[in-house]
């Protein structure tokens, strides 16, 4: 067990981490059965699994999974990885043998308005510096395979090579991990001749490229090349799609993301296991961490407490109709992450709606309300009550000031209800048109009254659809901010549309990404980033990081 130093209101993330008195790497792996043969040391507290440990896991049955997710947040999030992380040490501290699968942090929002993504005080992953930060490289992998894609794609046009390119219809955009607005629309290849050929294009960010997709939904280094292959990077002059692999740079992509594919093995601050790996945001993509990682966290324990992006309405509705789907998983509960903040800003009703949705793929809900400092027992009881009245089971919890010992009765219900779980139930057949899922989902889910499709929106999921990519999951891009497509619509809004604005094919990944109002797959830093607040000392100590 890692020991920890008393809380403290003046104490800040960094520093409770810091304090930590961390297990070697190898004796994290030992805890979980692995030996020194098992695991590729990236220094003293961070490891790669080689994905081949699957293979000599298949024989074991699966633990149980269990998903956090939340109510629709507020711009600075409610504690979910906080929640998942405290959670897994609460099963812990009961006796139970327990994986964290979670996703890495982005530098996009690192460095803008949420800062770090490794949780908070004394229920965080570690070491918090190096995962927020470069960690092993991964999304640095994902960039470069994507970028490497994008200079082929150039390249290609420039030399006239077939098959024959379109250059008005290239659609393999670039990527960075940082937010840069500047970069959503660029010219390329000015100045002529040598340069290429002049077009427009863009830049969007790493955790949306269809790579990042791709290495989170592949099964094995044979599945991730194959995919990487049927990437669609524009289309000929009849309109005929051009893959990755006809381009023939797939087995390159591949060999960039060789290490990258391996789940990276950490500890939490009690010392707990846990796979970070991964990074898709659930607003512009699907928003889970590696199937890899969590098919085999579920048979390295008993319990593994994974999480899904933003709000129920699309991270955990991802989860379910997409990683679920594509890798045979069936969670046995989900935790519904709730803040006093949350409700102030959209109200009970919100969080009933995500309940009420969670409950409709057939899993047992339990409501965590994740307790702030200053949230009054009064706001803490009413919200509980709230629940209590309408079935729901709801447990406060102190993760962030207590760790695992802030909330052992969430952790027991979430035990008690893992026992009997119910087989996922999905709210689609994939042989519905894409049309009638997009409507499923905006009625379904957000409580739409309809969904209106722009000409172009239309014409997109036509041309999808007679491709041959009907059949396929859809992904939608939405708002985090609401469960309409209007970030300013809080609460439960009624009396709705959703206007779908566009549509493309990842086939690459396996699903249809469904644009919705203003998203954009490009954040920009707000006017006073969480940048200018991180600093480093000639010791190499880093301040600022939360």
């Amino acid at each position: 067990m890692v020991t920890t130093m008393q809380s403290s209101p003046l104490v800040s993330d960094i520093d409770i981490a810091r304090s930590a008195v961390r297990r070697p790497i190898s004796a994290v792996a030992a805890s979980l059965g692995l030996g020194p043969e098992d695991i590729l040391p990236y220094g003293h507290h961070i490891a790669k699994v080689p994905i081949e440990l699957l293979a000599r896991l298949e024989d074991r049955a699966p633990g149980k999974l269990v998903l956090v997710t939340a109510m629709t947040p507020t711009p600075m999030g409610e504690g979910k990885t906080t929640t998942t992380i405290g959670l897994a040490q609460a099963l812990a501290r009961i006796g139970k043998k327990v994986m964290i699968a979670i996703r890495e942090p982005s530098l996009g929002p690192c460095f803008g308005v949420k800062g770090g993504a490794a949780g908070g005080g004394y229920s965080q992953v570690l070491p918090m510096e190096e995962i927020n930060l470069h960690f092993t490289g991964d999304l640095h992998a994902v960039t470069a395979a994507h970028n490497l894609l994008a200079a082929v794609v150039d390249s290609h046009m420039h030399h006239k090579a077939a098959p024959e390119l379109n250059a008005r219809k290239v659609v393999w955009k670039r990527v960075m991990d940082m937010n840069d607005r500047s970069l959503r629309q660029i010219i390329l290849g000015l100045g002529g001749g040598p340069n290429g050929v002049m077009r427009e294009d863009g830049f969007e960010i790493t955790a949306s490229s269809e790579v990042m997709a791709i290495l989170c939904l592949s099964q094995s280094l044979e599945d991730l090349k194959h995919r990487l292959g049927r990437i669609i990077v524009g289309y000929d002059n009849l309109a005929r799609p051009v893959t990755a692999a006809e381009l023939k740079v797939n087995g390159a992509m591949a060999a960039l993301l060789k290490h990258a594919i391996q789940p990276n093995l950490v500890q939490s601050i009690e010392g707990v296991p846990a796979f970070v790996h991964g990074g898709p945001f659930a607003n512009i993509a699907h928003g889970c961490n590696t199937l890899l990682a969590t098919r085999m966290a579920l048979r390295l324990a008993d319990y593994t407490v994974t999480e899904a992006g933003f709000g129920a309405d699309l991270g955990a509705e991802k989860f379910f109709h997409i990683k679920c789907r594509m890798g045979g998983l069936s969670p046995a509960a989900a935790v519904l992450v709730v803040t006093t903040r949350a409700v102030a800003a959209h109200g009970m009703d919100n969080v009933l709606k995500h309940a009420d949705n969670l409950q409709r793929f057939g899993v047992a809900v339990v409501v965590a309300i994740n307790k702030f400092r200053g949230d009054s027992a009064e706001e803490l009881a009413e919200v509980r009550r709230v629940c209590a009245d309408h079935g729901l089971p709801a447990h406060v919890a102190d993760y962030r000031e207590a760790g695992g010992d802030g909330g052992l009765e969430l952790a027991a219900e979430v035990a008690r209800l893992s026992e009997s779980p119910k087989p996922l139930e999905f709210l689609y057949p994939l042989e519905a048109p894409i049309v009638q899922k997009i409507e499923t989902i905006a009625r379904t889910i957000y409580g739409a009254d309809g969904v209106d499709f722009t000409k172009e929106g239309r014409k997109a999921i036509k041309r999808i659809e007679d491709l041959g990519f009907g059949r396929l999951p859809v992904c939608m891009a939405k708002t985090q901010s609401s469960l309409s497509d209007d970030p300013k619509r809080s609460g439960c809004p009624k009396g709705f549309k959703i206007t779908v604005t566009s549509a493309k094919v990842s086939a690459g990944a396996g699903f249809v990404v469904v644009y919705t109002g203003e998203i954009m797959t490009m954040p920009g830093l707000p006017k006073v980033p969480a940048a200018m607040s991180i600093d480093i000392d000639e010791t190499g100590s880093i301040t600022g990081l939360f």
